[in-house]
């Protein structure tokens, strides 16, 4: 195999199915909502999970947040106003599941919600 071959055929893999933005997104909600799901029923002594969790998902909602703020975002204006919101809410209880004041139980409701709505529209973007 020459350079050049290699080069064209290095990143490309046919059993690997091409993935929409809408797909990565659920993606990425499906594995910090997993994260999430089992550090909150690990119980006390897994603080550390917990709190990474809760932090991934913070960071997930931040930058959804920003990406719905931005005027070049194609979503209607009603949508993202009602997503900038769930960003506000999910960063204040964020803050009451670390110090121990509620349950991860409607994070993972929310983002369970938003992964369902990715769902919906069947993937298209």
């Amino acid at each position: 195999m020459n350079a050049t071959t290699m080069a064209k055929t290095a990143y490309a893999n046919p059993s690997q199915p091409i993935r929409t933005l809408r797909g990565t997104e659920y993606e990425l909600f499906a594995r910090i909502t997993h994260r999430l799901k089992q550090a909150s029923t690990d119980g006390k002594g897994s603080f550390n999970t917990l709190a990474r969790a809760v932090y991934e998902n913070r960071r997930l909602w931040t930058t959804l947040a920003a990406d719905v703020a931005s005027p070049d975002n194609g979503l209607p204006a009603q949508l993202r106003a009602r997503l900038f919101y769930l960003n506000e809410f999910t960063q204040a209880h964020s803050r009451r599941v670390l110090a121990g004041e509620a349950s991860a139980a409607i994070l993972v409701d929310i983002n369970t919600s938003i992964m369902r709505g990715l769902r919906q529209e069947g993937g298209s973007e």
